[in-house]
């Protein structure tokens, strides 16, 4: 469940055995996930469903670009907490600071640009009006 306060919102995630590599720490790409889940959650919360946006307004958001680094691991059976908020937010893009952490202590951070672009030719459009209003009183 996801919970959200002012310009952040929290999603705790248990590590399942499917989410770790053969050392048996988080494999670095589910970071990515996790993160993905998190941004998604914060959204579905703030009653932004991505599924109508490509049905009533023929958008949808992709990865435009990331940066992350990786701190420590985190492994099977670890309760972490995944901690969001967007930093920007432009015409056609929001940036979101991302951090993954378990009892407070720093795991992963990642900084996602994510673009709004055309369902159809997947080129950038503008974020839709309802979209904004949602965001802009929850940006830094």
């Amino acid at each position: 469940m996801i919970e959200s306060k002012s310009n952040e919102a929290t999603l705790q995630i248990r590590v399942y055995y499917e989410d770790t590599d053969a050392g048996g720490v988080v494999f670095y790409a589910n970071y990515l996930k996790f993160f993905e889940r998190a941004r998604t959650e914060w959204l579905r919360e703030l009653d932004v469903q991505q599924s109508a946006l490509v049905e009533t307004e023929a958008r949808m958001f992709v990865v435009h670009s990331l940066d992350m680094s990786y701190r420590k691991p985190a492994r099977l059976d670890d309760l972490i907490t995944i901690r969001s908020r967007i930093t920007q937010l432009g015409r056609a893009s929001i940036h979101f600071e991302q951090r993954a952490e378990r009892d407070g202590e720093l795991l992963a951070h990642g900084n996602i640009q994510i673009c709004c672009v055309d369902a159809m030719n997947l080129r950038p459009k503008a974020l839709p009006a309802v979209v904004r209003e949602k965001l802009e009183p929850i940006q830094e």
